[in-house]
């Protein structure tokens, strides 16, 4: 966006041209008071400014800062060239002091694209926009300090940031897999699922560690890579989710909406597109607890940013994209009360009401979800018992981080990254089976009645235990442990 500034003699006048919306043109008040109340004449003359390009709907008080400094230019109070290759963006208050918005990461990212050398935003933006590289960031407080830097009063340095500083941070998680008591088999089917990029629903009575062990994915993801984690803080920068303390979203985002939410909060939406929590766990972690409690609506419209991962928001005036690659972990009780099944504790569940209660979940949605695991409740003596120190997660992300190098080698010839991007084509050329391989699967099919479907999420899932051991064909032990991960398929009782 540029900001055109034109004054000429006639009646006093201020109008601003090209598509403003109501916050932009309610700039115009904010600046008249901004440059008074900083001690500078404002210009009786006719001000016209252009928002260009025209056809684009402007929106927000991002522009203040670059009328401000557009108008007191015009008018000869700032050196025009003092303004060659700098950009400026911020709300001005009616004091003359900057404030921060949102969207900084991204326009900083865009303006060095278009060759701009420096760019001057609020001290509480600064830190975000000195990520990007090629592009000085100065932080001005008001508008009157960044007059007298523009004449040459003051001298400003660059903004910096400590990155290893940022991302050593961003390593603390505060929380470890080796807390969770029990549970070995639900634990092995996180590794899996870090390890290739796979979806995992947990079903399990309540207290059993469902949500205990999802707020424990992260800590077992790769870390961060710093282009990941631009990424995803431009998007948390355009929804207005970063905090002054934080430039950089340096750890893997664990989302938990509540299940009332709305599909438009879910995958992003509005008559100003926003992004949804979807993509607010690009490249981390959703978790879905009450997975059946959502809406009929919500769960469908998880599908295709599952499928895709990517949302496409379109509108009458225009079409946004936000990235949407993230790691879906949802919980479900086996029935409302939650004891359908347990042995501690009777379930007082009819039957119309467990078959209501799981036809919430249709097929299609649980085909796109590659582990289903039964996480049973805790005996005594496990949660009585003397403590057993678990596997860290620091162990478990090292093997993680090794089978998804191996992934890596293999498919990035092919625009992929780990298992679970894998289509029909890949899974039949990286997923080689040995003879007893083969036979065992043909058999589960046969015996356990699993879907045709459920087949190359068996195969996805198998490759991934392969590189979790580096190996490079798939053993019948792969075959079989994939098999007992599809819990739904394996239980028609439990599908229906």
């Amino acid at each position: 966006m540029t900001v055109e500034v034109d004054l000429r003699p006639g009646l006093p006048a201020f109008s601003i041209v090209g598509l403003p919306d109501a916050g932009v043109r309610e700039s115009r008040e904010r600046v008249v008071a901004a440059i008074k109340n900083s001690g500078f004449p404002f210009p009786v003359q006719k001000i016209t400014v252009n928002l260009a390009p025209g056809y684009i709907r402007k929106e927000g008080p991002a522009f203040d800062f670059a009328i401000a400094i557009g108008i007191l230019a015009a008018a000869g109070l700032i050196p025009e060239d003092a303004l060659a290759g700098r950009a400026f963006i911020g709300e001005l208050g009616l004091n003359g002091e900057l404030r921060p918005v949102n969207g900084v990461l991204p326009c900083a990212l865009g303006l060095r694209k278009a060759g701009f050398q420096a760019l001057l935003v609020s001290d509480r933006n600064a830190d975000e926009a000195a990520l990007v590289d090629q592009l000085a960031a100065f932080a001005a407080t008001s508008l009157a300090e960044t007059v007298s830097f523009l004449r040459g009063d003051l001298a400003w340095s660059p903004v910096t940031v400590d990155r290893e500083h940022v991302f050593k941070q961003a390593r603390e998680h505060g929380v470890d897999f080796s807390d969770v008591k029990g549970q070995a088999f639900a634990k092995r089917a996180l590794e899996i699922a870090a390890a290739g990029g796979h979806n995992v629903l947990m079903i399990g009575p309540p207290g059993s560690g469902k949500t205990l062990l999802a707020r424990r994915m992260p800590t077992i993801l790769p870390d961060m890579l710093f282009e990941e984690a631009l990424e995803t803080t431009k998007i948390h920068s355009v929804a207005g989710y970063l905090r002054e303390s934080r430039s950089m979203i340096a750890a893997r985002p664990f989302r938990s909406p509540h299940h009332q939410i709305s599909d438009v909060a879910l995958v992003g939406g509005g008559s100003s597109p926003r992004p949804g929590e979807v993509s607010l766990a690009h490249r981390g972690v959703l978790f879905l607890d009450e997975f059946p409690e959502f809406g009929r609506s919500v769960l469908e419209s998880l599908r295709q940013p599952l499928e895709d991962r990517f949302v496409t928001i379109a509108r009458v005036a225009s079409s946004v994209r936000y990235p949407s690659d993230f790691l879906l972990i949802a919980a479900a009780n086996p029935c409302p009360c939650g004891y359908l099944g347990c042995a501690s504790r009777n379930c007082v569940c009819s039957p119309p009401t467990v078959q209501k209660y799981r036809a919430k979940l249709s097929g299609p949605l649980i085909d796109r979800i590659d582990l289903h695991v039964e996480v049973p409740a805790l005996s005594i003596d496990e949660i009585a018992g003397e403590p057993v120190r678990a596997e860290a997660s620091v162990d478990i992300r090292a093997r993680v981080a090794a089978a998804r190098s191996i992934q890596s080698q293999r498919l990035r010839l092919h625009g992929l990254f780990e298992n679970g991007q894998m289509g029909v084509r890949h899974i039949r050329a990286f997923c080689g089976l040995e003879a007893d391989a083969k036979q065992l699967i043909r058999q589960a099919i046969l015996r356990l009645g699993l879907s045709a479907r459920a087949y190359d999420r068996i195969l996805r899932v198998s490759r991934t235990i392969a590189d979790l051991e580096s190996g490079d064909r798939i053993l019948a032990c792969h075959v079989a442990e994939a098999i007992s991960y599809r819990l739904l398929d394996r239980d028609p009782a439990r599908a229906s």
